[in-house]
């Protein structure tokens, strides 16, 4: 890859300390970029040179600097400015924030302030804008995660750096499961099916599993689990986007009767299939069922 190709994907992140650097450093780490926490000022003009030498990943580079070093306001401000007259398409993306949003961060988190040590949180804070304002004059992106949760947030820098990406797809677990052996630890929704119908109670059906047609018809097929099976899918029709939108990646649905054999695995399995006609990724594991159990379905 030539350099003015790898100069296009760099992204520098700065801006006042608790505002959300780190957490935007994250973001730009899930859509793929290689990133660097608090590069040393000096080390910025060689990396970018060598940056174009290499592909570290498909996306790109992003870096964190930011006034832990003592040198960045006053160095940056011309580095930044002969990188950008290679390349106008290098992003800095400025974060800041409320003073009263910035001192109740740093009172929830105990954490000091890098100009505060021998000082007030508040002066600390005043000081850093002063130093900082130069460096703000030249970002290309401001973002004021004053009134942003961490979801909300994400979601500005991926508008910033991947607008063609979208809303992250929620990956969905189905688990079938028997409450004899307890709640899967890492259920989001237990929907409990102990209300329905079992087939333990018909002989010719006990020693089968909810893979089995024979069981599957005899607990889907009756009026209890078809109107069960209706506000269910759309309750999850309706709570899947909310989760999505919150910024979850991962939802696992938890569903459990008595042993995990039938019930559960009958009620998951038909759920399956509904999730992925909506074009859901999903997996179901059936937590309860011995491996070579069971004939028919997946």
């Amino acid at each position: 890859m030539n350099q003015q190709a790898q100069l296009s994907s760099v992204i520098i992140l700065t801006g006042l300390s608790g505002a959300g650097k780190s957490c935007a450093l994250n973001v730009l780490e899930d859509l793929g970029y290689f990133c660097i926490d608090n590069l040393p000022m000096t080390f910025l003009p060689k990396f970018i040179e060598l940056s174009g030498t290499f592909s570290p990943t498909r996306r790109g580079i992003a870096l964190v600097m930011d006034i832990r070093e003592r040198e960045f306001p006053k160095l940056f401000p011309e580095v930044f400015s002969a990188l950008q007259q290679k390349d106008k398409s290098l992003k800095l993306i400025f974060l800041e924030a409320q003073d009263e949003t910035l001192i109740k961060r740093f009172s929830e988190t105990r954490r000091k302030h890098p100009l505060a040590i021998t000082t007030s949180i508040v002066q600390g804070i005043s000081e850093e804008r002063k130093l900082l304002y130069p460096i703000r004059a030249l970002a290309t992106h401001i973002v004021d995660s004053s009134n942003r949760t961490v979801h909300q947030l994400k979601q500005q820098i991926i508008k910033i750096v991947a607008p063609e990406s979208g809303p992250e797809k929620l990956f969905i677990s189905l688990i079938s499961f028997g409450f004899r052996n307890g709640i899967p630890a890492e259920a989001d929704i237990v929907m409990d099916v102990r209300f329905l119908p079992n087939p333990y109670f018909t002989p010719e059906l006990r020693d089968k599993t909810g893979l089995d047609r024979e069981v599957q018809e005899f607990v889907v097929n009756q009026e209890p689990s078809q109107t069960f099976f209706n506000h269910f899918s759309n309750l999850l029709h309706f709570l899947i986007p909310q989760y999505q939108a919150e910024g979850k990646t991962y939802l696992t649905i938890a569903i459990g009767c008595t042993g995990g054999q039938h019930r559960s695995v009958s009620i998951s399995c038909m759920l399956k299939q509904k999730l992925e006609s909506s074009g859901h990724q999903l997996q179901l594991v059936h937590r309860d069922i011995p491996l070579g159990k069971g004939t028919s379905g997946k």
